[in-house]
């Protein structure tokens, strides 16, 4: 991760959820900390609680101009960043013929276009030292789409993929890539990052309006912790060769094996018709 003892993290969105409790446990370890979020006076006390080693910063992700300036006094106060954890983002259901249209690139703009722009802002930091991670915090839905969740995982299909050729091109320049992608945890996201648009088709009732009525409703009762996943993610940053996947939680563990096996036999068994695509030889 980095030649200090002494990391620097900079975290987005750590006014609740994950963030915060990753950045608490970064700030128990008295390592620097840049923690960040939309509304600073949410994150004012975590600085106040080591004045030295953590630098509190408002930062939107969808504004350019925030994030040129967190790196800038970041550079500044610490003078290098270690890791880079893009967490801020935010979840919105619908089914996909009722999705509506600002809903949807109001969440790309955020957990997509927002991830981008502060990682390529991040990156010449990281170049110079020829060290550096980024955690990428995705999801399970990163992996698998549910009904309901279409544009969800669209927008974290659309950052595993672009990870996979992030790592390609930093891994040789020392930097590390992994995408955190948990399944249900405590964090109240489904109260707080968590937006809807319901369902009025009678078709979809049986899928994406159960699905929609049952996030609420298990809001509080999951089985994931976000203290135990805020350990794992600095444990991984503390490996010389860190994993480009790490799913957290039984439940989603299972869920994603299970996909990811049914995939692999479906594509093989089309391999006959898939090669046949090709030229013939000869």
């Amino acid at each position: 991760m980095s030649k200090t003892n002494h990391p620097v993290w900079l975290i987005t969105g750590c006014s609740t959820g994950f963030g915060r409790e990753l950045a608490l446990r970064i700030v128990q370890r008295g390592w620097k900390l840049v923690v960040t979020a939309r509304n600073l006076e949410q994150v004012s006390e975590i600085a106040e609680m080591d004045k030295e080693n953590v630098l509190a910063l408002t930062l939107d992700v969808t504004k350019p101009a925030q994030i040129d300036a967190a790196v800038k006094a970041a550079m500044e106060k610490f003078g290098r960043i270690d890791v880079l954890v893009n967490n801020a983002g935010y979840g919105y259901q619908s089914s996909i013929e009722e999705g509506d249209e600002a809903e949807i690139r109001a969440q790309f703009d955020t957990n997509v276009f927002g991830l981008f722009a502060l990682t390529r802002a991040v990156l010449p930091v990281m170049r110079a030292q020829k060290s550096g991670h980024i955690l990428n915090i995705t999801s399970m839905a990163g992996l698998i789409g549910f009904p309901g969740s279409g544009y969800y995982a669209a927008s974290k299909h659309a950052v595993e993929g672009w990870s996979d050729t992030l790592r390609a091109e930093v891994g040789p320049l020392g930097i590390q890539v992994t995408c955190v992608e948990p399944g249900p945890f405590r964090t109240d996201w489904a109260g707080r990052s968590l937006k809807q648009t319901p369902s009025k088709i009678a078709d979809y009732a049986e899928t994406v309006g159960a699905r929609l009525a049952g996030t609420k409703a298990r809001s509080g009762n999951q089985a994931g912790d976000p203290v135990r996943a805020s350990d794992i993610m600095i444990e991984l940053t503390q490996k010389p060769q860190a994993p480009r996947h790490i799913v957290l939680g039984a439940w989603g563990f299972d869920e994603v094996t299970r996909m990811l096996q049914v995939r692999l036999e479906e594509i093989s068994g089309q391999k006959d018709l898939s090669l046949s695509a090709d030229y013939p030889t000869g």
